[in-house]
C-alpha cells in the first residue's frame, strides 16, 4: 500500500495509447469515488499520435499545494521513448510498471521494486490494442493499491464510451489478476 498523505504517479507512453484517459480515469478513481485530493496534469509533443505522452497524478488525504509531480513514487512506462523522456528522476522506493513487450527496463535504482506485464498483448488477445491502458490500470490498482478496486472500476464505467463497458472491464480484470498474481511472487521473493 502506498502513502495516502500524497502519492505522485506518472503513466508515460505514446500518443494514441489512451495515457491521457488513464490519468483521468486515476485521478477521477481517487477524487470523486474515494473522496480523496487528486490532481491531473498531461505533457505531449506537437504529434498527434506516435510522440512521448505523459499524465501525472497526485493523490492525496490533504490539500495540495503544487499540481506538478517531481519525483514519482509510482512510473508507470509503456513505450521506450516515454522511458527515455520521463523515466528519469523517480522517488526513493518508488514502484515501476513497465508494458514488457514495449519497454526495455532491467535494472532499477536501489530500492526501487519493477513490476512487468505484457499489457499490449494482453489486449491484443482482448481484440483491441487500444485496452493496453486498462490492462495497466487494472495492473497498477493490483500492484500498488494507490486506489481501490471498486473506485477504479467505477471511474473506469464513467469515463469509457457506451457500449464498450465489456471489452474495457475484461482489460481490467486482465491486469489486475496478472498483478495480483505478480505481487503476490514478488511478496515470496523479496519477504519483508
Amino acid at each position: 500500500m502506498t502513502n495516502l498523505n500524497k502519492t505522485e504517479v506518472r503513466l508515460a507512453g505514446f500518443g494514441g495509447q489512451g495515457i491521457i484517459l488513464a490519468g483521468h480515469i486515476l485521478g477521477k478513481a481517487a477524487a470523486l469515488f474515494e473522496k480523496r485530493n487528486a490532481v491531473f496534469t498531461q505533457s505531449y509533443g506537437p504529434e498527434a499520435r506516435g510522440g512521448a505522452c505523459s499524465a501525472d497524478v497526485i493523490l492525496s488525504e490533504k490539500e495540495i499545494h503544487y499540481p506538478r509531480v517531481s519525483r514519482p513514487k509510482i512510473l508507470v512506462l509503456m513505450s521506450e521513448e516515454a522511458k527515455n523522456t520521463y523515466g528519469g528522476l523517480i522517488a526513493d522506493q518508488a514502484t515501476i510498471l513497465i508494458d514488457e513487450d514495449l519497454v526495455r527496463l532491467d535494472t532499477v535504482p536501489e530500492g526501487c521494486r519493477l513490476f512487468k506485464i505484457p499489457a499490449t498483448r494482453f489486449a491484443e488477445k482482448l481484440g483491441r490494442t487500444i485496452v493496453a491502458n486498462i490492462v495497466m490500470l487494472g495492473f497498477l490498482t493490483a500492484v500498488t493499491g494507490v486506489v481501490g478496486y471498486e473506485a477504479m472500476k467505477e471511474a473506469l464505467f464513467d469515463s469509457i464510451p457506451a457500449g464498450t463497458e465489456e471489452l474495457n472491464l475484461k482489460a481490467f480484470e486482465k491486469g489486475y489478476a496478472y498483478g495480483k498474481t505478480q505481487k503476490s511472487a514478488a511478496a515470496t521473493q523479496n519477504p519483508e
